[in-house]
């Protein structure tokens, strides 16, 4: 079933059958036409094929995005309200929206690696065969630039500087240039130079980061990538693409990077959506003092 039939029967249940208010029916309708377009264009799939993952990345989307506790709380009980309609008319067999949760209204920090837990998480890939030095490249480059998954997996062999030491990163609203840090620049060329070659199903495929199948990385695919080396390094946060790049902006601001900057290579419309950090950071010297100071 298209989006177009999945929306237009929606709606039909709404009006019809909820006999839900017409604020009711315009807010429920337009958080779902937000996620059709979202599921079509960063992932290239529709509502009744979307997975956990794809909706978990949409909400995280909005939060990103600098949208409100209150928007992303009513975009999900729509989606929920959704899925639950889907269900019951066995259009789809199992909810992917069940575990989305609602927030209370008060900003939620964004989990973060440690500085170690990075380091120890970009370890475990083995440069001992195809799949090791590609996944390597994959980390090591989410890290040093701090970009979506969507961004990481878009990118084309192109895009990529080695000499110059950045990446050109196509964001939402704009191109942008990142530097990348010497261990990335080798665990990429490694990848690009001796790798990539043989994992491509077409030689002419400008694609950077490939599957085993030679084609293009799906972000389902990189999901079970970052779960897998989650696992090995025994970290017990839950980590996902975006935990890189959460942790990639809080360890910047730690050292004393502009938060403009940081915007900038994040590739936030608004340094508002980029704010987030510094209350991050402050918090964690706050809960440093209280752990170690002996009068605290």
């Amino acid at each position: 079933m298209q989006n177009q039939e999945c929306l237009a029967i929606f709606e039909d249940y709404l009006k019809n059958e909820k006999n839900a208010s017409s604020n009711t029916l315009s807010s429920y309708m337009r958080d779902i036409r937000q996620l059709a377009e979202y599921l079509e264009t960063h992932s290239g799939t529709d509502i009744v094929s979307a997975t956990e993952e794809d909706l978990e990345e949409y909400i995280q989307h909005l939060r990103d995005s600098g949208k409100s506790v209150a928007t992303v709380s009513r975009s999900i009980a729509s989606i929920k309200n959704l899925y639950s309609y889907l269900g019951i008319h066995q259009i789809v067999k199992h909810s992917p929206a069940t575990k989305l949760t609602t927030e209370k209204n008060v900003p939620k920090l964004p989990q973060i690696l440690t500085s170690q837990e990075v380091n120890l998480l970009l370890e475990q890939p083995k440069c001992i065969d195809a799949k090791g030095y590609r996944d390597k490249a994959m980390l090591e480059l989410l890290y040093a630039t701090g970009m979506r998954v969507t961004e990481l997996i878009d990118l084309n062999v192109g895009d990529v500087n080695l000499t110059a030491a950045v990446v050109r990163c196509h964001g939402r609203n704009k191109e942008r240039i990142v530097p990348i840090y010497p261990a990335a620049v080798k665990a990429l060329d490694d990848y690009i130079h001796l790798v990539r070659p043989q994992m491509l199903a077409d030689p002419s495929d400008p694609t950077l980061f490939v599957n085993i199948g030679g084609e293009r990385m799906s972000r389902q695919g990189f999901w079970k990538i970052i779960k897998h080396y989650q696992k090995k390094a025994n970290i017990e946060k839950d980590i996902t693409p975006h935990t890189l790049r959460h942790s990639f902006a809080a360890h910047l601001l730690e050292n004393g990077a502009d938060i403009h900057a940081i915007q900038e290579m994040l590739g936030h419309a608004d340094v508002s959506s980029t704010q987030i950090y510094s209350q991050l950071v402050k918090k964690q010297l706050k809960d440093t003092y209280k752990r170690t100071h002996p009068r605290a």
